[in-house]
């Protein structure tokens, strides 16, 4: 049994956290009023959970190793705004047993449990003995502390294949590999302890042995601090990227009230085990035969608390602060009730078709669909930064049955609009509209087994047609709004008939049809206005656009005769964001084409995702190989070498070692040398 956490009134609140979360929080604790102070760096003291809080304070430049990760720095926080209480949201700090200590120590409620039940469920392979002890039932797996290499080899051996590799003091699918039998094993081990070792501080691992399409089904409970212990019933995050949750829903598909109450009962017993008091989730799998398995408790806040809240009718982060401040829950199990179904999407800044790489930038506008609750930490204009979880927004959705919160959810995300950076709102469309997830046939294994390859969206020729039409009409405004005195109807033509223009442009989100675009990537269109209509031609078709309006006085594009009905257009400088009925694209348009364009696009190299710079290997007026790696990105998936695309000399070299990088963005050109270089030393 472990030690209760502190708990008692307090009237000012600090949120130890950013984004969604801390707005989350915010709103909540403001209801019952609580002052609500925040934490910011100077990267993201323009966002919306620090103009909305009552106070905000600066603890940092950016990363967050020196600031919404330093203990100190939020400590401090606390003090100087006299706040009595911390809540750490989810994420970052909040299973964080020194945190909570650090709190307890400077007399600061935590809105959590006490750091004894954080620590003892923080490590997996010692929360698994606990709760094996304490009779729940658990996946067959080895969580010794022998990790000798050959040891965890016979035991892999003896648990039966495949096996699940999992880091003992990881969570969040980080530190994580399956290996499907014997001749894989040591690869996955090792690069499960080295990603462990990475972000965890420990290359301990246990061992499970790994169910046949198993669903992640976890149960919501409550414990006050008077012995008072609910299970709010389950929510099933099978639909899973990576092994980190992208679609949740309660209550989960298949789930009868005997098998609620079942893994209800053995979440309460867990959580009573380890003196547990606040909100808490223990999570189980739950394979085809209808048997549940322990396989780690969080405790904390989740991010998908919301269709919990949405189906009970109960405000957790409201129930977290009264608990804290030692109230009694003051309902029992029999008044817990289920109404209806919810489902949530996260929608997160990253490319699916490159294997989910994180995405950071200006995000030129935020529209989010109608009908669903939106939790979103962003706003139009913001800059997204590299530095954190590109969680951009969850939609949640409730109705009388899974099917209308399903199509309410897919409605609302066919609606959201996102410039600026790429999304995987598309993939969530795609999931939500599956035969399969309508169907409720969902397990870990979903995405893999029905989307096992996602590619970027190719675009049409109308589509890359109606962004050069847009270009071109900006383009003659401008020059109609310096050019007064020349009437409209000559601005358009010469001595030599109608005015030919050439358009390059590049897709920036989306790409372009194979075959269409040079060798750097972008496509030349020619475009001849006439007067009233533009003839644009496409690679080998010639397609017709021109403007009017509808019966209702709106500007609409006509593309050969037929109405294309734009939901949105943001011109970004020199890049055209669109959303037609179904698709979001982006175009940049490029300068003019140069005899060695080709030869400059193989010279030129951009970084293919955000990161940071781990290493530079070469400097300006080197000479380099083709293929030799000149510099390593790290990102969230790791470091990437960057190659030299020729033979040739460095001539620029914008970044330094440690730079903070966004995609797209230049690190080195290189001027082809003519001939062979010679005594070009090997990379290292």
């Amino acid at each position: 049994m472990t030690r209760p956490p502190k708990t008692g009134p307090f009237t000012r609140l600090l949120i130890a956290n950013r984004g969604e979360i801390a707005l989350r929080i915010l709103r909540s604790a403001r209801a019952m009023g609580i002052t609500c102070v925040t934490v910011h760096t100077r990267a993201d003291a323009d966002s919306p959970h620090v103009r909305l809080a009552d106070d905000s304070l600066c603890i940092g430049e950016g990363p967050p190793a020196d600031s919404y990760l330093s203990i100190a720095a939020l400590i401090a926080a606390a003090r100087t705004c006299g706040a009595q209480a911390i809540h750490p949201g989810y994420g970052l700090l909040s299973e964080n047993a020194g945190f909570a200590t650090a709190c307890d120590r400077a007399e600061l409620i935590f809105i959590g449990p006490s750091a004894e039940a954080i620590a003892r469920m923080a490590n997996k392979s010692g929360a698994r003995q606990h709760m094996a002890a304490a009779g729940l039932p658990c996946v067959p797996g080895y969580d010794g502390a022998d990790q000798a290499p050959g040891r965890l080899a016979d035991e892999a051996a003896r648990i039966g294949y495949p096996v699940m590799i999992k880091a003992s003091n990881g969570g969040g699918g980080r530190g994580m590999r399956l290996a499907e039998g014997p001749y894989a094993f040591d690869t996955a081990l090792r690069q499960a302890q080295a990603e462990a070792a990475t972000v965890f501080g420990s290359g301990h691992v246990l061992l499970e042995k790994a169910l046949d399409d198993p669903r992640h089904v976890e149960v919501q409970i409550l414990a006050d601090a008077h012995g008072t212990l609910l299970h709010l019933g389950e929510r099933d995050c099978s639909v899973q990227r990576r092994h980190q949750k992208v679609i949740e829903e309660a209550p989960a598909p298949g789930v009868t009230p005997a098998l609620r109450a079942e893994m209800g009962a053995a979440a309460i017993t867990a959580a009573r085990s380890i003196g547990y008091v606040g909100a808490g989730t223990v999570e189980f799998l739950l394979d085809s035969s209808g048997r549940f398995h322990f396989i780690e408790m969080n405790t904390r806040l989740q991010v998908e608390h919301a269709v919990t809240e949405a189906i009970t009718g109960v405000d957790l982060v409201q129930e977290q602060l009264r608990i804290a401040q030692g109230s009694p829950l003051g309902r029992a199990q029999d008044d817990i009730r289920f109404e209806g179904h919810a489902i949530e999407a996260r929608l997160y800044g990253e490319d699916p078709a490159e294997n989910f790489a994180p995405q950071a930038g200006r995000l030129a506008l935020w529209q989010p669909g109608e009908g669903v609750r939106v939790d979103a930490g962003v706003e139009s204009g913001q800059v997204l930064s590299t530095h954190f979880e590109p969680l951009l927004a969850k939609l949640i959705a409730h109705g009388r049955t899974r099917d209308d919160a399903r199509l309410s959810l897919r409605r609302a995300l066919q609606q959201t609009l996102v410039f600026g950076v790429t999304s995987n709102r598309d993939m969530l469309i795609d999931a939500l509209g599956h035969p399969a997830f309508a169907s409720a046939a969902v397990h870990t294994g979903f995405l893999a087994e029905h989307f096992p390859r996602i590619s970027a969206m190719t675009l049409s020729a109308g589509e890359i047609a109606v962004g050069a039409a847009l270009f071109y009409w900006r383009a003659a405004e401008e020059a109609a709004a310096q050019t007064p005195h020349v009437p409209p109807e000559l601005r358009s033509w010469s001595s030599q008939g109608a005015l030919n223009r050439q358009l390059r442009l590049r897709a920036t989100q989306g790409v372009l049809p194979p075959g269409l675009a040079e060798a750097d990537g972008a496509v030349i269109l020619r475009v001849e206005d006439q007067g009233d209509q533009l003839q644009i031609r496409v690679g080998v078709l010639t397609l017709t656009l021109a403007r009017d309006r509808d019966a209702k006085g709106q500007m609409r594009i006509l593309l050969d005769g037929a109405p294309v009905r734009l939901r949105a257009q943001v011109f970004d400088g020199a890049q055209l964001h669109l959303a037609t009925e179904q698709r979001i694209f982006a175009l940049m348009l490029c300068p003019k084409s140069s005899p060695d364009r080709s030869q400059v696009a193989r010279g030129e190299l951009h970084a293919p995702h955000s990161g940071r710079l781990q290493e530079l290997r070469r400097g300006v007026g080197d000479l380099v190989q083709e293929g030799e790696v000149l510099l390593v990105l790290h990102g969230v998936s790791g470091p990437q070498d960057i190659r030299a695309g020729q033979t040739g000399r460095i001539v620029a070299l914008p970044v330094v070692a440690g730079d903070q990088v966004l995609r797209g963005d230049l690190l080195c050109r290189i001027v082809a040398s003519e001939g062979a270089v010679e005594a070009i030393p090997a990379a290292v």
